[in-house]
């Protein structure tokens, strides 16, 4: 059993055939992006949706929780953050077996989607699994550890990377620089950018997530 658990919309058609696994932003939890399964459901009926709260409560925001500490924010150390991130990466691993094993569903129909520090573990984890994921969109992230893929990467799951140029929190350019790390790694990846907005999901976001998902339950 998974030590992780959140928030779940169900397939609106009533019939989940794919599965997309939320991973919410630093101080934030499952709630924060379970919302999203109604727009995404919309043409993702056979779809379901869960939302899982990180491992940790958030040092920054104690309602909150956070897939591993950030020096910067909270004042915690280079040890603590790789140590917490160690953390996160075998908590998540175990809940995405978990759901996989609960839902019958092959790896191939199941997806990640990630907001801040959510995309940063998912574009982490998702390559290192054994089984290759449906795919991977993230928004508003970067990639950790570039240097490390090429040798750690397992499976090449196809990445959509969604990122506002005007993001005060994660720079733009970080979108540049995933982009650049996957696909050195030889991870197909498709990049949009939202001129003028921030640290957030916008409608056009939204969109694209919803046909590069469409597209990747289909095959």
């Amino acid at each position: 059993m998974s030590e992780l658990s959140g928030p779940r919309a169900i397939a609106q058609s009533g019939e989940a055939k794919s599965l997309v696994i939320l991973l919410h932003g630093y101080g934030a939890d499952g709630n924060d992006l379970i919302g999203l399964a109604g727009p995404l459901g919309g043409k993702l009926a056979d779809t379901e949706f869960v939302s899982p709260n990180a491992p940790e409560p958030c040092r920054m925001s104690p309602m909150g929780r956070q897939w591993f500490p950030i020096s910067y924010l909270d004042g915690s150390t280079e040890e603590e953050m790789r140590e917490g991130m160690a953390r996160a990466v075998v908590a998540l691993d175990a809940f995405i077996d978990a759901e996989i094993a609960r839902s019958g569903l092959p790896a191939d129909k199941v997806a990640l989607m990630g907001f801040s520090q959510g995309t940063m573990m998912s574009l982490h984890v998702g390559p290192r699994r054994a089984t290759e994921l449906a795919g991977i969109v993230g928004f508003s992230g970067r990639l950790l550890e570039p240097e490390s893929l090429a040798a750690d990467i397992r499976t090449k799951p196809p990445v959509l990377l969604i990122h506002g140029t005007a993001d005060p929190v994660v720079p733009f350019e970080s979108m540049a620089l995933a982009r650049e790390g996957l696909g050195a790694a030889g991870v197909d990846v498709e990049t949009l950018a939202r001129p003028g907005l921030g640290h957030g999901i916008d409608e056009r976001g939204i969109d694209a997530a919803t046909q590069f998902l469409m597209q990747r339950f289909a095959t």
